[in-house]
């Protein structure tokens, strides 16, 4: 690659994109490296890094004042010395010296830095961290983009440049492959990159160390236009700003290619205090898992199924509206085991058809299975034509997208035998073939042709096969989705919605409300179309008795109070109040509870609230988080909500069709098709109050930091909200 213009300078602590390809390319893909720090030590970060880069296509200049040859090759005293202006410097020497050299650098207008010194920011102490902010601040000025400080380095595979550290990187194999791999942990994701010693295919190594300037998110956006690149595996720890993520995920998505995620960190000490169910269930790991599902990455939860699942990406084409799998086995217990897998993610295992079953007949015998799975036997394998012709016969077969082969056993004669007629089928032939290596020989006679075949896929597990497949035609079905549907809301109405929210919002922080009551809550729903229930407040019981007649028996009452968010575990909620003498009962009753409850606390009165009829509880709540902004939360529940957890949740706005689908994935999702002679719900307009909340999250994510609706009944006729709860961002603790 040539080396591109010079980057620009750009504004410290002001970037909200990620870099482009042009403003990395000097960095991660150089013409020309220069090392600073080169060293004949045997060991040194330097000298490693000399070895590193020996299969480097491009000039490598070694700078070192103490030295004027190393290893019989010339070294220069500082950058200004160099023939030519390198595109980046690969910097092994420690952290005191780094800041002359991004001045030396800028001032030379070289385009990238490989930062491996260590001590900055992960060590936390304020000087540490001062100093990479320095780093970064010059950086960004001179124009020069940084990986690291403590990175081990960056890789590009097809130009050789080996620009890390790490022993034995030269005595690797390279592997040039399509499959990215983009990692803030240096360790894990060289082990990644060690897959190239077993036949994986790699196109880049990229570790941001602690991504002073550049992070995961710009090596991300780098790889959407890299021609090398149609998978990326990415080891991510954490972002500092979601948006950027979101960006540069959604740009490789556009590109067609595939993000491929193992989160790190997902475990959760503690929650943020939550003064709402919704944000008590809402943390950390469902705002990444959203963010994920938003730009259609691929997450696994295992790392050892990030690099094979990627490279099954890169190698696979998209799915098209064929979903049916055939297993071609040779043992009855790799079929039965792939079933099994294939029932659990939700795979189709289709019937052979008549042409096919002929086929296997005549050489499948009595005690095989002819089927799928099919059970050939290891009568099969006698004969390499006769394997293969069992492999035709289901790639012919139509109702087939994709075909699995198990290989159970390896041998230093059979097994590769039997690489060989899937590299030579598969090599006229449109449909992924996936083999699973179910042996314990790793890395027996075999397995290297199949892991470095450009079209043949290898999984360690059955259970890893059949979700990569799985994620595969969800993947589809996103690329494929229409244009998504909206609640009908134009745009005067909406600007008049917001304005009205906005107002209310006002009032709210002025008098420094935490929470905002059940009935200034619903104001804000209404704004948005939200259906809430009727309902007026009342300073006396004959004012609350009067309001019952207007509203109509049976009724509600709820002690309105700021300071009592969750009224039914304070006792302040009577229901199902079907006559005068019934209000008056409980209009005192609940004061009373509320006296015990909390004897200091503000009453604004009673709150007198139609009873809604019989359907399913709903929870509809939205969390403000600080990196992803609004996300919103559906589950079933009610009052057991955080018990059953059974929710979903999304960023931010969702559209119609999202909300149906947050619904449909419930696993209680049955019950609002009916049951046990209840009626079904109205799906359509639960979803619509969905996608109506999420208008009103996204549009005030900057204000709004938790709303909790709990319930809405979902009838067959409606879905209504009946109680509801929002905390102001400037007033959340």
């Amino acid at each position: 690659m040539k080396p591109c213009n010079p980057n620009p300078p750009t504004a410290p602590g002001e970037r909200s994109e990620p870099y482009s390809h042009q403003q990395l390319c000097r960095l991660v893909s150089p013409a020309s490296v220069a090392i600073v720090g080169a060293s004949p030590t045997p060991g040194s970060f330097g000298q490693r890094t000399q070895a590193n880069m020996a299969r480097f296509q491009g000039p490598v200049y070694l700078v070192n004042p103490k030295y004027d040859t190393i290893d019989g090759r010339p070294c220069y005293p500082d950058l200004h010395a160099l023939p030519q202006v390198p595109d980046c410097v690969i910097v092994a020497v420690a952290g005191q010296f780094v800041l002359p050299l991004i001045d030396a650098c800028a001032g030379l207008g070289i385009g990238g830095m490989v930062l491996y010194a260590s001590g900055f920011a992960e060590t936390g102490k304020p000087d540490a961290i001062a100093a990479q902010a320095e780093i970064a601040r010059r950086a960004a000025l001179g124009g020069v983009r940084v990986a690291g400080p403590n990175s081990v380095g960056l890789v590009d595979v097809g130009s050789g440049a080996g620009m890390l550290f790490m022993p034995e990187f030269d005595e690797t194999p390279l592997r040039l492959g399509q499959v990215g791999i983009v990692s803030q942990s240096g360790a894990l994701g060289y082990t990644l990159l060690q897959g190239m010693q077993r036949g994986v295919g790699i196109s880049r190594f990229l570790a941001a160390g602690n991504s002073c300037d550049v992070d995961i998110c710009d090596f991300i956006n780098f790889l959407a236009d890299d021609p090398h690149t149609q998978a990326v595996a990415c080891i991510l720890e954490g972002v500092r700003d979601g948006q950027r993520l979101l960006r540069a995920g959604q740009r490789l998505f556009d590109a067609g290619k595939t993000l491929v995620v193992y989160k790190t960190g997902r475990g959760e000490t503690s929650r943020e205090v939550a003064l709402s169910h919704t944000g008590s269930m809402i943390g950390s790991a469902e705002a990444y898992d959203a963010a994920f599902r938003r730009i259609g990455a691929v997450t696994v939860d295992d790392l050892s199924r990030l690099l094979e699942t990627a490279a099954f990406f890169s190698k696979v084409g998209r799915a098209g509206s064929g979903r049916g799998v055939g297993v071609m086995a040779t043992s009855g217990g790799a079929a039965v085991a792939a079933a099994d897998m294939a029932q659990l993610h939700g795979v189709a295992l289709p019937p052979l058809g008549e042409g096919a079953a002929a086929i296997l007949s005549r050489v499948v015998p009595d005690f095989g299975r002819v089927g799928n799975p099919a059970d050939t036997t290891a009568e099969v394998l006698r004969s390499g034509e006769t394997f293969a012709t069992c492999i035709q016969a289901f790639l012919d077969d139509p109702a087939f997208d994709a075909l699995v082969v198990p290989n159970v056993l390896a041998s230093r004669v059979a097994s590769q035998a039997r690489a060989a007629v899937l590299q030579r089928l598969a090599a006229g032939c449109d449909k992924p073939i996936v083999a699973v290596w179910m042996n314990d020989w790793l890395e027996g006679p075999g397995a290297a042709s199949i892991d470095s075949d450009p079209r043949l896929s290898l999984f360690r597990s059955m259970d890893s096969c059949f979700r990569s497949l799985q994620q595969r035609y969800a993947l589809a079905d996103l690329r494929a989705r229409p244009a998504p549907r909206w609640p009908a809301f134009d745009a005067q109405a909406r600007a008049l919605a917001r304005s009205a929210v906005g107002a209310a919002l006002d009032g709210v922080r002025d008098a420094a409300t935490e929470v905002l009551t059940e009935r200034q809550s619903k104001q804000l729903l209404r704004a948005y179309g939200i259906d809430c229930t009727r309902e007026a407040l009342a300073g006396d019981v004959e004012a609350a008795v009067a309001q019952a007649r207007a509203i109509g028996f049976p009724v509600a009452l709820k002690v309105e109070s700021p300071a009592i968010a969750h009224k039914t575990e304070a006792g302040v909620v009577r229901l199902n109040l079907r006559d005068e003498a019934a209000v008056r009962q409980a209009y005192h009753a609940v004061l009373q509870a509320a006296a015990r409850t909390a004897p200091a606390a503000h009453i604004n009165g009673v709150l007198v609230q139609q009873m809604i009829g019989a359907g399913i509880e709903i929870v509809v709540g939205v969390r403000r988080d600080s990196q992803f902004g609004a996300l919103i939360m559906v589950g079933l529940g009610g009052v057991l909500v955080e018990v059953l957890r059974d929710a979903a949740t999304r960023l931010a706005p969702v559209s119609i069709d999202e909300a149906h689908d947050m619904l449909a994935g419930l696993r209680g999702a049955r019950l609002l098709d009916g049951y046990r002679g209840h009626s079904a719900a109205n799906v359509a307009a639960l979803a619509e109050l969905v996608s109506r909340v999420s208008l009103l999250a996204a549009d005030f994510q900057h204000r709004i930091d938790q709303i909790d609706i709990n319930p809405v009944i979902a009838s067959a006729d409606s879905a209504v909200a009946v109680d509801a709860l929002i905390v102001p961002l400037n007033n959340a603790h």
